[in-house]
Order: C-alpha cells, then structure tokens, then sequence
C-alpha cells in the first residue's frame, strides 16, 4: 500500500471506480523487421461500481496509456497516492495527468526511445510547471519498445512495475523501490505549506534498464494492486493458462481475468497474498488480500503484420 509521507504520519491509498478495458495496437510505417507491442488494457478501481463510467484508461487511483510513434511503442502506468484525499484533493487527477502528459510528449515525438526515464523527467517537470497546479503523489512505471533495435528500456519509480515473460519464465523484470514497507519511492507536488515535509523522490532515481526482446516475448507492466495481490508464479501460471494466442483479442482477455483474479484475491480475508508475506517480513501479523485499484497492461512481441520480410 503507498503511502505519502507527511509530518510523520501515513496516508494509504483510497478507492475510485471500476473496471475499463481496451485494446490498443498502434499503426506504424512499414520498416522491414521492425517490431511492435500488440496490447491489452484493463483493470479495476477498489471501490468498483459496474455501474459507474470511468475516465479511459483510468481505475480509481491508477492511471496508464499505451502510445505509438513510428520509432517506438510505449507503456506507462502510475499509481495515485489515496492519503491526499484527506486533504480534499483528489488524488487520481496526479497521476492521470502525468500519464496524459508522457502520452502526449511520445505522440509528438519529444522522445528518445532509449531513454524512458527523460519523458519522466520532462512530463512531470511540464505538470509541475502548469498554472493550474496540481497537488499530489504517485508512482510511475515506464516501458519502451525500440521497434528497430528491438530492446525494451524502461523506468520506474516505486512499487508498479514490469515483467518479461519468454517461453512461460520470466527472464527480465523490474526491483520495486521502497524507502521502508509500504512507503514507495514517488514523485510528488505539495502546497506551499507543505514543501519538504512530504515525501517526494527526483524523477532521475528510477530504475532504468535495458533488454533485448524476441517475437512473441510477453511484456507485462501494473501497479502494485496486481503485485501485492498475485505472486511471480501465479502470474506465470495464468498468462499460461489464458494466454492461447497472440492476437489482440486473446491479449485483452488475459489483461482482462488477470485484472479481475487480483481483485478478487485483494478482498479475500482468509488468502496468504504477497503483501501479506511482505508485511510478516516486517514484523506485521496480517494475512488476506490487499484491496487497492488494479491495472494491468499486457503487451506481445510482433513484428508489423505488414512487414514483407515476416
């Protein structure tokens, strides 16, 4: 559970809405062997109302988008600190507006594919820079797909983060980062009031990797409701299970089941989740579920379908 720091107090997570789900394959040039991400969004927010519409691609407090460019296919997700809303700010509006930002700065070409953690960087400099501040705190997890070089670099800041999946193993994936249990690394805007009290790490501290990718490799990036919620292996176990194909449909409807098992595992008063080993390590006598909004993207190595050299 994240958590912003202010005059030594915790402030957890809060709840949202519900469910949204898409697909999304972005359209590109025609480079031979070029490759791309056929992906699948989904989630749900804790306090999921089927009845209620829900801002695209947007779940309670989480955020994410899926963004093509002719030199690249990006993912990001982020996860809104709930603590803000006793304050009367809406914690989601932080990091929507920063995923919207990221998006829209790739969609532009403001990007180097290499360099995931530089339109981090830039897009919270430009939120934190509007008329209209914002005040908050979330996580944020980055992905990109060079489609020439065919190497995934990433960024990530906090306890969101990404998997690699080949041949049903997991061969790359992202170290959450914490400053004690339950306290992520985050990005954050505070009042006037409040400058160097509450907890707010420099977008340059996230983790940035690199990796070399393969046609069908399966790329999962998600905020710590599925984490917290589902361990390595089940994850594993599921996408196995679920995953027959590599088409869009198939894709969306594994993102789709493996968003809802984590949410119902989260209220599941009697289940040994990770959290819950996590919080036994820390000397923290709990079991069950940890309730918090869930999203998922999950994405398949492939080359353009157009490429005559496929």
């Amino acid at each position: 559970m994240q958590s912003v720091v202010v005059y030594g107090r915790l402030f957890t997570r809060a709840l949202v809405s519900g469910l949204n789900s898409e697909i999304k394959t972005p359209s590109h040039g025609k480079t031979p062997r070029d490759v791309r991400l056929v992906t699948g969004a989904s989630g749900f927010s804790k306090n999921y109302n089927p009845a209620q519409i829900n801002k695209k691609w947007s779940y309670g407090d989480d955020a994410c988008f899926i963004a093509g460019h002719k030199l690249a296919d990006v993912i990001g997700v982020a996860d809104g600190v709930g603590g803000w809303r006793e304050y009367g700010i809406d914690p989601s509006l932080f990091s929507q507006t920063l995923m919207r930002t990221c998006e829209r700065l790739i969609q532009e070409g403001h990007f180097q594919p290499q360099y995931p953690v530089d339109i981090l960087i830039n897009s919270y400099k430009e939120v934190k820079q509007t008329k209209a501040q914002l005040i908050g705190s979330t996580t944020a997890c980055l992905v990109s797909l060079h489609r020439e070089d065919k190497t995934l670099y990433t960024a990530n800041l906090g306890d969101s983060g990404f998997l690699v999946v080949r041949d049903d193993q997991v061969v790359h994936r992202s170290e959450e980062q914490q400053h004690y249990f339950n306290t992520p690394f985050q990005l954050a805007i505070a009042p006037p009031s409040q400058q160097g009290l509450v907890l707010s790490d420099r977008p340059e501290a996230a983790q940035s990797t690199s990796f070399c990718v393969q046609e069908g490799d399966i790329i999962l990036v998600a905020t710590d409701g599925l984490f917290d919620n589902l361990g390595e292996d089940a994850i594993l176990d599921h996408i196995k299970s679920n995953l027959k194909n590599r088409n869009p449909e198939s894709i969306q409807r594994t993102a789709n089941t493996l968003a809802h098992l984590a949410h119902q595992l989260a209220f599941d008063a009697d289940y040994i989740s990770p959290f819950a080993m996590s919080a036994r390590d820390n000397g923290i006598q709990i079991k069950g579920g940890k309730p918090d909004d869930v999203t998922v993207v999950l994405a398949s190595v492939s080359y353009d379908i157009d490429d005559p050299f496929t």
